[in-house]
Parts: structure tokens; C-alpha cells; sequence
């Protein structure tokens, strides 16, 4: 029985590792959970490991906002304590404070 863990939680602002974007985890995969053809599409070398977290995020860089789906290991906490501003993030979280935003909508 795989038995994982989150590291980060839902609200919590965080960035990509290696990419220049940011976002708000709004839902958590013990592990991976997407198609294999997205899986395949990454460069094998650059290919994270299935069985970890994987955290959906509404994301933003410079040019656009998105959502994105991304391994445990290329995320690391944003530490700006700048918020989101993402368009969806009134519709699942209340007010940006204390560097995070609270859950208002109940997820599955």
C-alpha cells in the first residue's frame, strides 16, 4: 500500500522549481493522477516520479494565468507574501492573508 503525504496544502502559494511561474494549490493527488500521454510529453530527463504529490495550481507567470499540474519535487514555498491574481481564485478561496488563502468552497 503506497502511503504518501502532501508537503504543501491547499491555499498555499508556491513556485516551480526550475519555471518562472506561481500559483495556489486547489487540489492535492497522492500521486500522479494525469493521462500518460501528458506524462510522456515531458522530456525524460526532466520527467518526475509518479508515485509523490501531485498539486493542481491555478498558476500565473508575466504573460497569462492557467492552471498547471505539477510533481511535489519542483515546488517550493513562494515566500514573496505577494498574492495570487489569478481570475478563479474567488470562486474556491476567500481573502489572500497571512501569505496563504482560506478554502471557501468545499471540494470533493
Amino acid at each position: 500500500m503506497l502511503k504518501s503525504t502532501a508537503k504543501y496544502g491547499l491555499g498555499q502559494v508556491v513556485r516551480h522549481r526550475k519555471h518562472p511561474f506561481r500559483g495556489v494549490i486547489f487540489d492535492i493527488d497522492p500521486q500522479f493522477a494525469n493521462t500518460d500521454e501528458w506524462y510522456a510529453a515531458i522530456p525524460e530527463e526532466a520527467r518526475p516520479a509518479k508515485e509523490q504529490p501531485f498539486y493542481h495550481l491555478l498558476a500565473e507567470n508575466d504573460q497569462t494565468y492557467y492552471v498547471a499540474y505539477v510533481s511535489e519535487q519542483n515546488l517550493v514555498p513562494d515566500d514573496s507574501g505577494e498574492p495570487v491574481d489569478h481570475p478563479d481564485l474567488p470562486d474556491l478561496f476567500g481573502e489572500f492573508r497571512d501569505g496563504r488563502y482560506p478554502l471557501e468552497f468545499q471540494l470533493n
